[in-house]
């Protein structure tokens, strides 16, 4: 199994940036997907970014390509998730998922992800 524990969320202003980091532990980091996912109030939990095993492969939501930039880092356990850009409409709750079956997920279904942890808060202030 793994743990997954989630860091750097906070208030900030539309226009700015926030990095976000998931660290992970419980199985070899460098051999299993990693993704993200986000929840607004009332919406259902939807798909931001996922990064394959070895960082080569990437995908975004439509909604955040081109201002958001997911990279991991082996060495240290840890996937991040730059934002940038910030709007009022990415604020949610933002969870790091793993899929530690797989070396390579881009499922977009957050169904499709076994591991999560549990969110850090992204606040944009129009």
């Amino acid at each position: 199994q793994v743990q997954l524990v989630e860091s750097g969320g906070g208030l900030v202003q539309a226009g700015g940036s926030l990095r976000l980091s998931c660290a992970a532990s419980g199985r070899t980091f460098s051999t299993y997907a990693m993704g993200w996912f986000r929840q607004a109030p009332g919406k259902e939990r939807e798909f931001v970014a996922a990064i394959s095993a070895s960082g080569y492969s990437t995908n975004y939501a439509d909604s955040v390509k081109g201002r958001f930039t997911v990279s991991r880092d082996n060495a240290k356990n840890t996937v991040y998730l730059q934002m940038n850009s910030l709007k009022p409409e990415d604020t949610a709750v933002y969870y790091c998922a793993a899929d530690a079956t797989r070396h390579y997920n881009m499922n977009t279904g957050y169904k499709f992800w076994g591991s999560w942890g549990q969110g850090t808060k992204v606040t944009v202030s129009s």
